[in-house]
């Protein structure tokens, strides 16, 4: 983790690096915005995601959105846009605030008694899953009435970190999926004598096994017309009965099988719950680590009524609110890294010229074909000569202000506020609208109802595909705080 923070932040624009003993590389860390822009947008047919990486989605996920390239990709992405729209967030508002308040329930029963430590990754994981449930797919997974065990929601805290722990074996996923039929990956698999790798094998068939169960109850209910769908939770509004609407509206070239319908499913559960319940609890830490702004942002909920329930367009005008987010997402991005491989020899422009190892200025990149790139996420977010010299410093309030010249001047990529934290491009996170609204408002209810502060016990942020907080050297993810209500004078 320390390590790519210093490679993101004490490096320049470009560093070019290597593995142990020079087996894995060289791979190119890139902060440079117009090299970004180039690389995201402009060449985004040349540096495409690695084979790798396509090939372990594909084997978690089945063939959605994140398992594809290209014109297949596309097609998938022209019929999920709609459901990921503004105004598809309007109606699912309301259905937000209700569960959000459940929640909220569910924290105060815990500390009835008194102040006292709660896991606030764990109520936030669960919040996180019954979101996308309901709003995503409507279907419940957790009633959040009380601190019980989730059985799917721990799957997915895990997936990422037992995948991670594969290490080096996940770069022959490629040549294992190129061996003979699914059967017999199948049985092969079932042999391979490690605990890691028949974990996370009974995980990916956790979720594939939950997202067909899905599927066939909706697909059932839509079978028995409107009466039947209107009695799911949700009301055909969320976002899997809209997509599946719109795809059997479709024309043949664009209507997607029903593999791949399913595939965007479990896609959409795993998507939506780890990196926004994960970036919360980093806010709540945050913010009890700033009990001034903790304390400011409260006086601006009540004063709103923002924990009784506001519009759309009334929840997003809250400017500290909105600062708190936009500040978190900037600083501590919850993809730790995101890869991409040239197809082809490169040239890539770049905005700040960078010494090479010989002493020669460099206003633009070579980077040969089978080159990996990853996208400085990080690096950009606070470079200095962007940000200004105080880039480190967590300052909702900066957000208040116009932002500096320079920012608003680079050509910065990312699909969601001068920052690269949801990327940019053709493969830019479809659903970030959902996570901000997620953000908003379990904030405007939690931070209403209860204060915030450090425990005694020493947390630590870990690297995997996606950012998680332990107590110490433990796996488990979590992050305790203390909470109580929060009494107004």
């Amino acid at each position: 983790a320390s390590f790519q923070r210093e490679v993101a932040l004490n490096y320049g624009p470009v560093a070019r690096l290597y593995g142990p003993l020079r087996v894995i590389g060289p791979i190119m860390y890139i902060s440079d915005p117009t090299a970004l822009h180039n690389i995201l947008i402009k060449e985004e047919r040349v540096f495409q995601e690695t084979k790798a990486f396509m090939e372990l989605n594909n084997l978690i996920f089945g063939r959605g959105l994140v398992s594809t390239l290209g014109e297949h990709h596309r097609k998938q992405r022209r019929i999920l846009n709609p459901v990921f729209s503004v105004n598809h967030m309007r109606h699912l508002l309301p259905l937000f605030y209700n569960i959000i308040y459940k929640l909220r329930d569910g924290i105060a029963a815990e500390i009835s008694d008194g102040p006292r430590e709660v896991d606030v990754l764990g109520w936030n994981s669960r919040a996180a899953l019954e979101l996308i449930g309901q709003g995503g797919l409507g279907y419940s997974f957790d009633p959040l009435t009380e601190k019980v065990p989730n059985e799917f929601g721990d799957v997915l805290k895990t997936i990422l970190p037992s995948v991670q722990s594969l290490d080096v074996l996940r770069r022959f996923i490629p040549l294992f999926t190129g061996l003979g039929p699914a059967w017999l990956r199948r049985a092969m698999l079932n042999m391979v004598p490690s605990k890691r790798v028949q974990r996370v094998k009974n995980l990916i068939d956790a979720i594939d096994v939950r997202s067909k169960e899905i599927y066939e109850s909706k697909k059932a209910a839509m079978r028995g017309g409107d009466e039947e769908v209107m009695k799911q939770i949700g009301a055909g509004k969320d976002i899997m009965s809209v997509l599946m609407k719109a795809n059997m509206a479709a024309s043949d070239a664009d209507r997607m099988p029903e593999n791949e319908v399913i595939a965007q499913m479990a896609g959409l559960i795993f998507a939506a719950t780890d990196t926004t319940s994960n970036t919360l609890a980093r806010i709540l830490e945050l913010l009890a680590v700033h009990p001034d702004i903790q304390e400011q942002l409260r006086e601006e909920l009540l004063s709103s009524g923002a924990a009784e329930g506001l519009s759309y367009d009334e929840l997003n005008k809250l400017p500290l609110l909105d600062g708190v987010c936009r500040e978190t997402a900037r600083l501590y991005p919850a993809v730790t890294s995101i890869t991409r491989v040239a197809t082809q020899d490169a040239m890539v422009p770049l905005g700040e010229p960078v010494v090479g190892l010989d002493g020669t200025v460099m206003r633009e990149l070579h980077i040969p074909k089978g080159v990996e790139v990853v996208i400085g996420t990080l690096g950009c977010n606070a470079k200095k000569s962007l940000w200004g010299e105080d880039t480190l410093v967590w300052k909702p309030h900066r957000w208040m202000s116009p932002l500096p010249t320079a920012v608003s001047n680079a050509p910065i990529p990312g699909v969601y506020s001068n920052i690269m934290t949801f990327l940019g491009g053709k493969r830019a996170c479809l659903g970030f609208k959902f996570s901000e609204m997620e953000m908003k408002v379990v904030l405007s209810v939690l931070v209403s109802k209860f204060t915030f502060e450090l425990s005694d016990k020493p947390v630590q942020w870990n690297v995997g595909t996606v950012w998680y907080p332990t107590v110490g050297m433990e796996s488990k993810p979590r992050m305790p705080l203390k909470v109580s209500l929060y009494k107004s004078d």
